[in-house]
């Protein structure tokens, strides 16, 4: 879209026909990740309907939002970091840009070869979640 606009009228109208849209980042390919889906900018309606005991996991909500969670705060942290340095960060700030490197080569980054279950994406994700200090998984 001109400018990455995702509330351009066709981004936007698309996302209510098909409740949800799937957001490509150039930062994200830039570092190799494929496919480089933005999970802070994606969404989607229908999510919440079809996760949890019923359909995949019981815990499966508390990971999705633990996992958006974590990674927004990724965002803060990097931001932070262009300002001050890596090296003038907090410990915890350091566990968090480890976690976001983590997600992004592990989680998100997908070969066209690579399969995994909902119950193996589930337990990388929380095996990688397990980088930061137990106190900050608030959501779990």
């Amino acid at each position: 879209m001109p400018n990455d606009d995702i509330s351009h009228p066709i981004p936007d109208l698309t996302g209510y026909i098909t409740e949800g849209q799937i957001v490509l980042s150039r930062e994200l390919e830039s570092k190799g990740v494929y496919p480089p889906v933005d999970i802070l900018n994606s969404l989607s309606r229908l999510m919440k309907d079809g996760i949890g005991e019923k359909y995949t996991r019981i815990d499966h909500s508390k990971i999705a939002d633990q996992i958006f969670a974590s990674y927004s705060k990724v965002q803060d942290v990097r931001a932070l970091a262009k300002v001050l340095g890596e090296s003038d960060l907090e410990t915890l700030d350091k566990k968090y840009l480890e976690f976001g490197d983590e997600f992004e080569k592990q989680f998100l980054n997908q070969d066209m070869g690579i399969t995994r279950t909902i119950d193996e994406t589930l337990d990388l994700a929380l095996k990688i979640l397990n980088i930061l200090p137990k106190e900050e998984l608030t959501k779990l």
